[in-house]
């Protein structure tokens, strides 16, 4: 599977995007638009081994909630990014076996480099 879940209206997920080589064949999903399904979250999720990991404790949702002093658990990680794009931690690229979730320096490399 070649897939890119991100969000066009945010600015570093079009930087990252124009910085990656070779994405011609993938599959480009626009999670506003298109909300991710259980089963694209259970493939990535099977990538990572955690939804913790997919959870963006950046969203403004978050924040505005107040969740930071809330324990949640991987199932309320799932729950959280089915129920509003946000709580995605984006952009989630998806190049066969191998998942790069978010924006670090470090993961953005790890993707180009897959991609090179």
């Amino acid at each position: 599977m070649r897939k890119i879940y991100y969000l066009k209206t945010c600015d570093t997920c079009k930087r990252i995007l124009k910085s990656l080589p070779n994405t011609e064949g993938f599959v480009f999903q626009e999670i506003k638009e298109a909300p991710i399904t259980v089963a694209q979250l259970d493939e990535i999720h099977a990538l990572t081994g955690s939804y913790e990991v997919l959870f963006s404790k950046r969203a403004k949702l978050y924040k505005e909630r107040n969740m930071k002093d809330d324990v949640l658990t991987e199932a309320d990680y799932k729950r959280y990014i089915l129920e509003h794009y946000t709580f995605l931690n984006r952009p989630v690229i998806v190049v066969e076996n191998q998942v790069f979730v978010g924006n670090s320096p470090k993961v953005v490399a790890q993707a180009i480099a897959a991609l090179s």
